[in-house]
């Protein structure tokens, strides 16, 4: 039987020890990749959470704490001094486990040789993984609906509604509006990012008519004998008047001044009343409408000055509003032509 030579049998000796040492080498190979199979790998972050070595399920845990929770927390919502609660749970939709696969798709897509190189080198092959949040456009809808309905406003004219005792007036007020598209972008804004305060954003309208705007109106109340003078709705100055005789009342309704008369002359009316007077009184000390007279729009009715000062607070007159002759000469100079008088 033939033998073979010894450098043959060496040869073969060698060569049966290297393909042992390859066989058992690459099946340690397949073992260590195995039991590493369900490691992240090296340079792995998750929308900005860093998760390099972690197992799969160390991974997702570290993403519900300190992502998916802290993302789900409410947001306050300011608007003046009201509050409101966005329930961001509700909303936001995150998919941590597609996040987790897309981290690891550089180590399952790698082959075995480059694997156990990689993990004998400790190379970084991880890859940066975005945010993957989606928002419920839907419940964001109804939600800044709601809001809207509770915020939302017209603007308010100032206003003055006369009433038997005098003038209530209503402050204006600027209406407000939420800006859906920007209050969209906000939230959403603070959705993805964290945020947990977040100011409504808002459109403000003026009103047409404000209180400055109001300007000079008077009340007269005849019962009280009391002459009231408002400016943009406030009080502004009161005097005593001498009203009307029973048979001779200051007409109650909504008057203007229609003219101003400094140191006016007085034309007999011809009314019963007058029958014994003279048909024309100049300025001067015997003048009855005094230094100073207010003419209404009302037939014949006046405010004005007289010299009979016993009479101011008494139903004295003929219909016409009397006044102190100090007191007709202030007013005269604080109000105009046009300004409203309204008396009950």
């Amino acid at each position: 039987m033939h033998r073979a030579s010894l450098g043959t049998r060496i040869l073969a000796a060698t060569a049966a020890i290297l393909l042992l040492c390859l066989s058992a080498g690459s099946a340690w190979a397949v073992v260590d990749d195995y039991e590493v199979r369900d490691i992240m790998p090296t340079g792995s972050v998750i929308a900005g959470i860093d998760v390099s070595g972690m197992t799969r399920a160390a991974a997702r845990e570290a993403l519900e704490t300190q992502l998916v929770i802290p993302l789900g927390e409410p947001i306050t919502v300011r608007h003046e001094d009201r509050t409101f609660t966005l329930p961001a749970a509700d909303i936001v939709e995150i998919d941590a486990e597609g996040m987790i696969a897309d981290a690891f798709l550089p180590k399952a897509t790698a082959s075995l040789i480059r694997r156990v190189f990689v993990r004998a080198t400790d190379e970084a092959i991880g890859t940066e993984v975005p945010l993957a949040l989606t928002l419920d456009e839907d419940r964001l809808t109804a939600w800044l609906n709601d809001v809207a309905s509770q915020v939302d406003r017209p603007a308010i004219d100032a206003t003055a509604s006369v009433e038997k005792t005098g003038l209530t007036f209503v402050a204006s007020e600027r209406g407000v509006a939420v800006d859906d598209q920007a209050a969209r972008t906000a939230l959403a804004v603070a959705l993805r990012g964290g945020t947990k305060d977040v100011e409504l954003p808002v459109d403000y309208t003026e009103p047409a008519v404000t209180e400055d705007s109001l300007g000079k109106v008077i009340f007269v109340s005849r019962s009280q004998r009391k002459l009231y003078l408002y400016a943009n709705g406030e009080l502004e100055k009161s005097y005593g008047v001498a009203v009307g005789t029973a048979g001779h009342s200051t007409p109650s309704g909504d008057w203007q001044i229609v003219a101003k008369r400094f140191m006016p002359s007085w034309g007999n009316p011809g009314s019963a009343w007058a029958a014994n007077m003279p048909a024309y009184i100049p300025p001067g000390p015997n003048n009855p409408l005094g230094t100073r007279a207010l003419n209404l729009d009302a037939s014949g009715i006046r405010i004005h000055g007289t010299t009979q000062d016993w009479s101011i607070g008494h139903a004295a007159s003929h219909g016409c509003m009397r006044m102190h002759r100090w007191d007709i000469e202030d007013l005269y100079e604080r109000v105009d032509v046009g300004t409203p008088v309204f008396i009950r």
